[in-house]
């Protein structure tokens, strides 16, 4: 197993796949991320210098720093750019087909040594490792939005996950100043296990009108040294993923303590999903 990751590829270019590159390209590490058209390429190669022009404003980094991390990436439409890569992270959108016909293409494409970890933060890790043939170097990698700015990365070993693995890509979390943590695949992982059943059951206080929708985040947020409350957390997730969510415990788990609230269910129904459809709990 390779000591040290110089060269990190990333299928993906949307805001999960740039925030990686940008975090790796920070870090000294190249980054080769890969999409299918030019056009979703250019825009997160855009939106990753449109970040870097942030933080010279903000004086966090210079213009040499800043030129030099943009020189660490490359974009690509052809996935033989990740030829080089010791380790290729998967940040394409959340469907299983979807991931498992990128994976099967990366694992013939890259050589037998190399990591394929997933940035996946719903989905089997196990059942995805499955679908490749090096299910030893197969894990979760599971960074938060936004991706430079969040310290955290969930590291998710399948049941088929070598330890060797987990120490190269925990050591390469770290490499990219961030604080990870080790979890064993289960549905949402660590922290989407505890976050999203909270929101739920925010909605059923709010559904038994205990409190106001400003008192219940109020509550939380002074009570719990929460940054924002759960319900207006809710409408930055977007209610209908939170809804998936809970529906993918409930399946998989088989325990009605994971039951949806019927609040959330009715207001997803009604098209009230949050910030990106203007109302949700709250008005936008």
């Amino acid at each position: 197993m390779m000591n040290s990751v110089r060269v990190v590829g990333i299928v993906g270019a949307g805001t999960m796949g740039n925030g990686i590159a940008q975090a790796c390209a920070v870090a000294g590490i190249q980054a080769v991320m890969v999409d299918i058209s030019e056009a979703a390429v250019s825009k997160g190669l855009a939106t990753v210098a449109g970040s870097l022009d942030r933080l010279v404003k903000k004086e966090k980094i210079g213009e040499a720093d800043k030129a030099a991390a943009l020189a660490r990436i490359t974009g690509s439409t052809d996935y033989a750019a990740l030829k080089t890569a010791q380790i290729v992270i998967e940040a394409a959108t959340e469907n299983v087909d979807l991931k498992v016909r990128i994976l099967q293409q990366l694992d013939a494409l890259v050589a037998p040594d190399v990591i394929i970890a997933s940035n996946t933060s719903s989905i089997s890790i196990t059942r995805l490792a499955a679908t490749t043939s090096r299910a030893d170097r197969f894990i979760g990698m599971h960074f938060f939005n936004p991706v430079p700015m969040m310290a955290l990365v969930e590291i998710i070993q399948g049941l088929q996950t070598s330890d060797a693995t987990h120490d190269t890509v925990k050591a390469l979390a770290e490499a990219l100043g961030k604080s990870p943590i080790t979890v064993k695949n289960a549905p949402g992982f660590v922290v989407n296990r505890i976050l999203v059943p909270m929101i739920n059951e925010a909605f059923f206080v709010l559904a038994e009108g205990l409190a106001t929708p400003e008192d219940i985040d109020a509550g939380m947020k002074l009570g719990c040294n929460q940054p924002i409350g759960p319900l207006a957390l809710a409408d930055m997730i977007g209610l209908d993923v939170c809804l998936a969510v809970m529906e993918v415990y409930l399946a998989e788990f088989g325990d009605s303590k994971y039951r949806p609230c019927p609040l959330l269910k009715e207001m997803v129904a009604a098209g009230r999903l949050g910030r990106k459809s203007g109302r949700g709990v709250y008005g936008y």
